[in-house]
């Protein structure tokens, strides 16, 4: 039988007896624990080398001796020779110094836990009798990808004094477009404030007693004013919960993420953001159309539809090279395709307008500037909306004008 501890090794001393490539794997654990290493090897693998050098760890050159053991915390013997391990690990033993001993069918009095680590949890797994590492190191693999998934119950159950936020950045809506890191950090969260669109579907995967708050918007409709958004925040944070602000898309693309990391700030708050796949780039794509494409269009000029029409928003209007992709932008059409044609834009410059991006009620609508208008009213088009105009909305540039593949669905 053995029991599977957590052992803190910042600032102390580890012996680490042999120089190849096993070393070298276990060099970078202790390494990045903060230990301090030192290596005893007549000789050095050219990795074992190169990572002694780079975290600074020290190098005697010579065959271990008994004594080298004394007053370390921990050893770690791989010399590849299993008389010459067994000797270190006996000379452990007799010091009452915990020992790894990497030789094949050996264990010494301490094993290295095959990990994974999530936030601040770290998995370890090992086998209770025998050496199986393949075994051990799929289990570990298998519990990563749960993390990942945040279909383990990563929540704190003892309060602490010090809470903090996180804008996560949430994507176009399915949940597995999110981040692995935003996944991770809804599974440990106390409190989510949430908006109406993105990845609202993980919510129902939350533990029951997880707070969820819906701050959502939509077109002219704000039922919760930023301020009180930013209140929200604060508070839960204060009262040491671990708040999630979901945001569908990227938090700060037209997210308001700056106005948030800023009440945070002044409130002295911890506060990280967590970036998300905007729909600036995700809602054409699937729609089978590229923001940028070679020989078509090389920049890209991002509108919020609701903002005043600027000269810079005209000149992309009007330039062929330029995409411009609005946000938000369905009641400005009207506005919008009379400023594109007043400063010169060809009434034929393709449009494309797609709904509901990445659902199931995914569709688009293909047309030009002179008659995006009528198109859009013909259709019923409606919020939540991407707005596409320029030559990568023309129909057929990678799919079929007829096609329906990834998502493109004609009017």
């Amino acid at each position: 039988m053995s029991t599977l501890m957590g052992i803190s090794l910042q600032g102390r001393e580890v012996l680490m007896v042999g120089g190849g490539d096993v070393t070298a794997r276990r060099l970078e654990r202790f390494a990045g624990e903060d230990a301090r290493v030192r290596v005893i090897a007549p000789a050095l693998a050219p990795r074992t080398r190169a990572l002694v050098q780079q975290h600074g760890a020290e190098w005697v050159p010579r065959t271990v001796t008994d004594a080298d053991v004394t007053g370390v915390w921990l050893v770690h013997t791989a010399t590849g020779d299993p008389a010459v391990d067994a000797a270190v690990a006996a000379a452990c033993e007799r010091q009452r110094i915990l020992c790894v001993n990497a030789s094949d069918g050996a264990h010494g009095t301490a094993r290295l836990a095959s990990e994974t680590r999530s936030g601040d949890v770290v998995i370890g797994v090992v086998s209770d009798a025998g050496v199986d590492p393949r075994r051990t190191v799929r289990m570990r693999d298998a519990i990563a990808a749960m993390l990942r998934e945040g279909a383990l119950p990563m929540r704190r159950r003892r309060t602490t004094a010090a809470g903090r936020v996180d804008l996560v950045g949430g994507g176009p809506g399915p949940a597995d477009l999110m981040t692995v890191r935003g996944r991770r950090l809804l599974a440990e969260a106390d409190v989510v404030v949430a908006d109406r669109l993105g990845p609202t579907g993980v919510l129902a995967d939350l533990d029951p007693d997880v707070e969820v708050i819906d701050v959502g918007k939509a077109p002219g409709q704000h039922p919760v004013p930023q301020s009180e958004i930013n209140d929200l925040l604060v508070r839960h944070a204060r009262a040491g919960r671990r708040v999630v602000r979901l945001k569908g898309g990227d938090p700060f693309v037209y997210g308001r993420g700056g106005e948030e990391v800023a009440a945070c700030l002044a409130a002295g708050i911890p506060v990280e953001v967590v970036p998300g796949l905007t729909s600036v780039v995700s809602v054409p794509q699937a729609a089978g159309i590229p923001v940028t494409h070679r020989g078509t269009a090389a920049s890209v000029h991002i509108l919020n539809g609701q903002a005043e029409t600027t000269p810079s928003t005209i000149a992309a209007l009007v330039d062929d090279t330029v995409t411009t992709v609005v946000l938000m932008g369905v009641a400005a059409l009207p506005r919008l395709v009379a400023a594109a044609l007043a400063g010169g834009a060809p009434a034929d410059r393709p449009v494309a307008i797609i709904e509901s991006g990445h659902t199931p009620r995914q569709r688009t609508t293909r047309t030009t500037l002179g008659k995006a208008v009528a198109d859009a009213a013909r259709t019923g088009v409606q919020n939540p909306a991407v707005i596409i105009i320029g030559d990568v909305a023309r129909a057929g540039l990678l799919l079929d004008a007829s096609s329906n593949a990834t998502g493109v669905a004609q009017p």
